[in-house]
């Protein structure tokens, strides 16, 4: 089994808040501490009544006080939004704080509508294609010697910040390689281009002074249960999310809800099968025969975890059965 990291939109569940979602996602990152993760990372996302990482680099701060080892970041930060001198100022103070802790995964999509994304830089003047001139620029404020004195990230400037491309397309695999960074694509959600990207980023890699040689990490959900009929139940709470936002009514997590396939038509079945085709949702047994299959098939670097679960326990559990499957592959 490759190592294994977690990915957290820090779900507010219906019926919940985002004090509460904060709270768990401090509980869950202690857990998979212990149980060995290697990363904790949390995403941006704007107008979403069921994401509460909009704030990204503050609840990093928050999970990184609240463990001790486990490396803290962002899967992703959405370049776009943000100058990215506030960018290196905001992860050079991460960094300063809990050092040696702190990943930054970069996106170009905006991370929400078109009216909201007004609303955080009150222009739309900031170009997505821009988005390699940004990341070049981002890269400067963490070196020694600035390329302009006269502008300095502060803290930021000498630090060791592992940056991260984000990608759902060709664009961010072409960009990744130019760059000779690692590579983060988005299967959980949106897993489309997977094995091109993978073989674009590969091919094209160019050795850096950051990395030698392609690393891949793929988004994988997991819905891990003492039993396949639990696990299809727990799912049924991120099939709604899924079914709901590709709607146009984007909702907090609800409960799950027993059979939750069968109620649907043909284009909500159709809206899962496109955007949960990489997940593994069953018992043990179940789940590690995806996720050996998987990365048989994609011959991945390391596999981030997402588990959208309206249960705290059970998702506690899950990654704990997660865990258990890794260690049980190490030993055998």
């Amino acid at each position: 089994m490759v190592p294994l990291s977690v990915l957290d939109l820090c779900p507010i569940v219906e019926g919940g808040d985002a004090a509460q979602a904060f709270h768990n996602a401090r509980d869950l990152a202690r857990h998979c501490e212990r149980l060995g993760f290697r990363r904790y990372w949390l995403a941006e996302h704007h107008n979403m009544p069921g994401i509460a990482s909009a704030a990204t680099a503050v609840v990093i701060a928050h999970i990184a006080a609240g463990t001790s080892t486990i490396r803290v970041g962002s899967g992703g930060i959405m370049l776009p939004n943000h100058a990215p001198l506030v960018v290196a100022e905001q992860f050079g103070t991460l960094e300063a704080l809990f050092p040696g802790r702190i990943d930054l995964g970069l996106g170009r999509a905006p991370g929400t509508d078109q009216i909201t994304a007004h609303a955080l830089r009150r222009t739309l003047a900031s170009d997505p294609e821009q988005f390699p001139q940004d990341v070049l620029e981002l890269m400067a404020y963490f070196q020694p010697g600035e390329a302009d004195p006269r502008v300095r990230a502060v803290p930021g400037g000498g630090l060791n910040v592992p940056i991260w491309i984000l990608g759902s397309s060709l664009y961010g695999a072409q960009l990744a390689a130019m760059l000779g960074l690692p590579y983060a694509f988005a299967s959980h959600f949106a897993p489309a281009h997977m094995m091109q990207a993978i073989d674009v980023y590969r091919r094209r890699f160019e050795p850096s002074a950051a990395l030698d040689r392609p690393y891949v990490m793929l988004g994988y959900n997991v819905f891990a249960a003492d039993s396949d009929d639990e696990a299809r139940y727990l799912a049924s709470s991120m099939q709604q999310a899924f079914v709901n936002l590709r709607t146009g009514h984007p909702t907090r997590l609800k409960p799950p809800v027993a059979n939750y396939e069968s109620r649907l038509g043909a284009f909500e079945n159709s809206i899962l099968e496109q955007t949960m085709s990489c997940s593994a949702i069953g018992s043990p047994v179940t789940v590690r025969r995806a996720l050996d299959a998987f990365i048989a098939r994609t011959g991945a670097d390391e596999l981030m975890i997402t588990s959208q679960i309206f249960d705290h326990a059970a998702r506690l559990r899950c990654y704990e059965i997660t865990a258990e499957l890794a260690r049980a592959v190490a030993v055998g």
